[in-house]
């Protein structure tokens, strides 16, 4: 642990804020679009160690949170089938769906089970032959090679009773459509470094250029986002929009090409819905024609969905950083993460989850 260690060194971390505070002449606006680094950032109080007027907004940065509603109402109904036995990791069994969650259709009898890795659906699904065994693949750019491998590893060891449920949604198109809001008042991204290890930087050029705002890649440690934030403040207050990427121990520029190259074997772009965001054109994966035979959605002709969201959730503002949790009526009181109303107060990296963590006491009382 030492390693991780020396990236939460209080003493750098004040030398790091000394040169934030120094650079910053004006109000500024900066998103993270990573459920991680939003809970690293509240957890650690980066944001109210910033100097006033410098606003950390956070972004659709959750994979579980910007799961469409009717991909969850799918999954449950494809878990209540008797031949099926559904495999998720388990931030995904209490996301509430129109009326119930996963959780629910375990407790009913339905054979819902965590999994740690998609191999481990896999390994179910050859044992039990006499089983359908789905796994809800879900997920930024960074989940979806482990998936992609299994559907290939599915064909190869010939095992045709398991399928993929497949959500995964792409970061830059989302970086977009924030960018083209209305209601945008981002002026520069703190880009995720997981997915940049996956996919490398290339995406994110034409973006900077075309919306004119600095893109900084960064990890999910103290320094690490106190760096992004430094080196992001210098170019707004240089005038500049450029990629950088402050995350060189695990980020390449190019990525993982033998990741892209499965990738691209196994799925193919296509429209994606975010959940409290709406349709983006071209911002997720579903599996390829060549693949098509492993596809839950096909397998199971689940259509015809009807869903049906909270009057009192305000996720979809969250997720698009028009307000902060605790600007929500419902927080910490009909919704918390024991009776969550939305995906963002359920996920490991939803923006409510981690306020509720570590901020619900700075709700002003009603």
């Amino acid at each position: 642990m030492k390693y991780l260690d020396e990236f939460g060194d209080p003493d750098l971390a004040r030398a790091l804020l000394d040169r934030i505070h120094a650079a910053t002449t004006q109000p500024w606006a900066i998103m993270e679009v990573c459920g991680g680094q939003t809970h690293s950032i509240i957890r650690h109080g980066i944001d109210q160690l910033l100097p006033a007027g410098l606003e950390l907004i956070h972004g659709p940065g959750c994979p579980v949170c910007v799961t469409p509603l009717e991909t969850i109402d799918r999954a449950l109904a494809i878990a209540r089938r008797p031949e099926v036995t559904f495999c998720s990791f388990g931030d995904m069994l209490r996301v509430p769906g129109s009326r119930d969650d996963l959780f629910t259709i375990k407790s009913q009898g339905g054979d819902v089970r965590v999994v740690y890795s998609p191999l481990d659906a896999l390994t179910i699904a050859g044992e039990n032959p006499d089983r359908q065994v789905v796994f809800f693949g879900i997920g930024f750019e960074t989940t979806a090679p482990a998936n992609a491998m299994t559907v290939v590893q599915a064909r190869r060891l010939g095992i045709p009773n398991f399928s993929l449920l497949v959500s995964h949604v792409l970061v830059p198109p989302a970086i977009a459509a924030i960018m083209e809001s209305p209601a945008c008042r981002v002026q520069a991204f703190l880009a995720a470094g997981h997915v940049c290890s996956v996919m490398g930087l290339s995406q994110y050029h034409p973006l900077a250029q075309r919306y004119r705002v600095p893109i900084v890649v960064t990890g999910f440690e103290p320094l690490d986002l106190l760096e992004g934030i430094r080196r992001t403040v210098v170019q707004l207050e240089e005038g500049r929009h450029e990629v950088e990427n402050a995350y060189p121990r695990a980020v390449p520029a190019a990525g993982n090409p033998a990741a892209q190259a499965v990738l691209e074997d196994v799925f193919e772009v296509t429209d994606r819905t975010w959940r409290g965001i709406g349709s983006i054109p071209g911002s997720g994966w579903r599996l390829s024609q060549r693949y098509a035979e492993y596809d839950a959605e096909r397998r199971f002709d689940v259509t015809g969905i009807r869903t049906d969201e909270s009057p009192l959730c305000r996720s979809g503002e969250v997720l698009q950083g028009l307000i902060k949790p605790t600007e929500c009526a419902a927080f910490g009181r009909e919704c918390t993460p024991r009776m969550p109303l939305g995906a963002t107060m359920v996920s490991t990296e939803g923006a409510c989850a981690a306020y509720h963590a570590y901020r619900r006491l700075d709700v002003a009382p009603t």
